[in-house]
């Protein structure tokens, strides 16, 4: 499928602000983006709609891909296995769904907080992995600031309540190795994903 970066933005943009998308295939095409081949071709999809995230295909593998708006200017096709499926999809859909109700960025954090405050959501319990290799990232890196770069294709592992400093980094992204939402349950480690590796063709 070919879609150019201004469209598959476009689009993105659009299902953010918890309306339609303009085109369903674009953001399915930019969620499977994200992992490669021997993910996308059985996980499943979530796009959005006027409520949040709706499931567009269902995994057969455990892995799941979406495209993620931590805050509004971000772009984050994301791949997670069966354990951010648990732990993090939740989070992403929370997110969704009370911006398409045109709730306050500052209230969703809030909402955010409180639900690993109560227990609703949790920590990943085991290793594991989200992929996030896309060429389109634009990602999130001051949440309260409502701040997005474009970001090239990485690996995130979960690192539960972990800094940068626990793993020898000193947290710069030019490190091979850093540590973002760092002391939190939801702490990951992002390891970059060399220029010029193999290319990572989606199927769907």
């Amino acid at each position: 499928m070919k879609t150019t970066i201004v469209s598959i933005l476009a689009c993105a943009s659009v299902a953010t602000a918890g309306n339609p998308p303009m085109d369903r295939e674009h953001e399915i095409a930019l969620a499977l983006e994200a992992g490669p081949p021997s993910v996308t071709a059985k996980a499943g999809v979530y796009v959005h709609d006027k409520t949040g995230y709706v499931k567009a295909r269902e995994s057969q593998n455990g892995f799941v891909c979406v495209v993620d708006h931590r805050i509004p200017d971000a772009v984050e096709p994301q791949c997670m296995d069966a354990e951010g499926v648990k732990t993090f999809l939740p989070k992403f859909q929370l997110v969704a769904s009370l911006r398409a109700k045109g709730k306050p960025e500052a209230e969703i954090r809030k909402a955010v907080k409180a639900a690993f405050a109560d227990g609703t959501f949790k920590a990943p319990s085991r290793p594991g992995v989200i992929y996030m290799l896309s060429p389109h990232n634009v990602v999130t890196v001051d949440e309260d600031k409502g701040v997005a770069v474009p970001f090239p294709g990485h690996l995130m592992f979960y690192a539960p309540n972990l800094t940068s400093a626990d793993l020898g980094s000193d947290g710069t992204p030019q490190s091979p190795l850093f540590v973002v939402d760092e002391k939190t349950p939801h702490a990951l480690m992002i390891v970059a994903v060399p220029v010029g590796a193999p290319a990572h063709a989606h199927a769907h």
